[in-house]
């Protein structure tokens, strides 16, 4: 699957809650691992900024579905 917008992520689409919030950590430890690697790791402006983001969507996904 092709991802162009951040709706595309399988994470965003609307599904039963659970479902919702195990996409969301699981997107964000991968989101984790990937930064952990040589390239991310000596960017540590651009490797915060990426792992906040995938925080922040696990963080909304929460809100989404108990708000």
């Amino acid at each position: 699957m092709r991802i162009e917008r951040f709706e595309d992520i399988e994470a965003w689409q609307p599904v039963e809650s659970l479902k919702v919030e195990r996409l969301a950590r699981e997107l964000t430890h991968k989101v984790y691992d990937l930064t952990k690697k040589a390239k991310f790791d000596r960017d540590f402006g651009l490797k915060g900024q990426i792992q906040d983001a995938a925080g922040s969507s696990q963080r909304v996904q929460r809100f989404k579905v108990r708000g």
